[in-house]
Formats: C-alpha cells, structure tokens, sequence
C-alpha cells in the first residue's frame, strides 16, 4: 500500500460508512479496482483503522448530546440549528438500539463470518435497496409517524430500531445505516429522527466492534504501516465529518429512495467486476 491508496480508501470509506449504501460493498469493491486482496491481515487493520476515523467523526459531530446522555453536562445545547433541545432521549434508548446487534455479533461471530461472499454482498445491495423503498412508502402515511424528532423516540421505538440492524449484523452488505434507518421507519419514526438515532448508535456499536476486532490485529501496526495508517484515519475523519453533516443538512431533499436507487447501480457494478 502507498499513500495515495491509503487517501482513496479512507475518502470511500468516510463517504459511505453512515449512509444507508453499503460501506461494505464500496470497500470491496474499491479494494479490487485497485488491485488489492482486503482480506489480508494487513488489510483488514486497515479497514479497522480508517473506521475508527470514521467514529471519531460522528463523536464529534454528536458530542454534546453524548454528554448529556453520561449526564456530563446540565446543560443541553441543541446538536443543531433550528433543532429543539434534548428532553426525553436518554441512555436506555441507546441499551436498546444496541444490545440486540451486539448479543447477535457476539454469539453468532463465527457463524457470521461464514456467510460472507461476493453473492452475500450482491444480494444483500439488491434486498436492502427494496426495504428501504418499502420503508419509505410506509412512512409516507403520516398517522404512521408518532416520533417526528429524535427526542420523542419512545423506548420501545429504540427496541424495534436495535431489532431491525440485527439483519445488517446477520447479512453483510446490508448496510446498517440502512436497516436502522428504514426500521425506524417503520416503527413509526420520521425519517430524520431515524437517521439522527442511527448514526447516534453507530457509536458504541463501531467502538464495540472496532475495539474487539483491533485485539487481534493491533501486531500489525509496524514502522512499515503506521505512516499509511494514520493518513487513512485522519483522511476518513474528515470526509465521514463533512459526509454526515451534509447528510443531516440536506435530509428532506435526499430522500431514501435515491440511496436505494444507488444501491442497484452499485450492485451492477458488482456483478460485472466481482462476480464475474
């Protein structure tokens, strides 16, 4: 690996890591239009290493609600302009949204890494691009929607959301921006308030993940690999940051259907230069 490797890996993996298109399928896809195998030991800490870029970017872009949820901070500064300070979201929301993904990640690891393929990934693109369309037309009933902003998100809304990102632990490439997205849409929760409480989530889910996988690849971190390694994160860091807030900015115009969309033409892509 070279540096301009490194930059090129961590721009797609901050682009596509918390929006609903498949971080997954864009890094192996990425990985092989440049000639590289993304399961070497290598690799995968690399992979490890520009996602936790990616965190740190979303930590900071929800840093005050994050210290509120600790009960850090009395006070409550809204997480954007125009938006409502928090009053009802607390940290049994989180438990909920996270505890079932991590229960099935931990028991079902082996098993998991079992099921990932190339056809994995293809079909996974293909089904998630159809779910979130569903999900958007369910939505598009308002009587359905009872959490129009995050802080009315109800426990059991929270519960349903950790449900529906078990599919992304259980299929890889389902995304799970995606599945926690169009879940909360079909829980009852709009749309912003679904992607708010999704990348809110993503945090100590990636940390969980990130953190266990890095105990057996933190040997690879050598005077060979740090210098990409650290290019990769920081690079991640900043187009995850930009990526996220440009996404929250710009929610009611990119509407989900449009990443569904995305999502079949990156399947084709797949089809033509993975499976064939």
């Amino acid at each position: 690996m070279n540096s301009i490797v490194a930059i090129i890996l961590g721009i797609v993996e901050g682009l596509t890591e918390f929006i609903p298109v498949s971080s997954t399928g864009h890094m192996i896809l990425t990985a092989k239009l440049l000639g590289y195998d993304d399961s070497t030991p290598e690799m995968k800490t690399f992979m490890i290493v520009i996602q936790l870029g990616a965190i740190l970017a979303i930590s900071w872009v929800y840093r005050e609600r994050i210290v509120h949820l600790l009960g850090m901070s009395r006070r409550v500064e809204p997480l954007f302009r125009g938006q409502p300070p928090a009053k009802r979201l607390d940290l049994l929301h989180v438990i909920l949204g996270i505890a079932p993904a991590l229960a099935v990640g931990f028991f079902f690891r082996d098993f998991i890494k079992s099921l990932f393929s190339p056809s994995t990934v293809l079909w996974a693109l293909l089904v998630g691009g159809i779910f979130m369309i569903a999900a958007e037309l369910f939505s598009k009933n308002k009587a359905q929607v009872t959490a129009k902003e995050l802080d009315q998100l109800t426990h059991k809304q929270a519960l349903m959301i950790g449900l529906y990102q078990c599919i992304s632990v259980l299929w890889p490439g389902f995304s799970r921006s995606g599945s926690t997205i169009a879940g909360g849409m079909f829980s009852g929760v709009s749309y912003k308030a679904s992607a708010d409480f999704s990348f809110l989530i993503a945090i100590p889910i990636m940390c969980a993940v990130s953190g266990y996988e890095m105990l057996d690849s933190y040997r690879y971190f050598t005077l060979e690999t740090i210098g990409y390694f650290s290019i990769g994160f920081i690079v991640s860091f900043v187009v995850a940051y930009i990526v996220v807030m440009a996404f929250l900015k710009s929610i009611q115009k990119i509407q989900l259907r449009h990443f569904a969309y995305y999502r079949f033409i990156l399947a084709a892509l797949f089809w033509t230069f993975i499976m064939r």
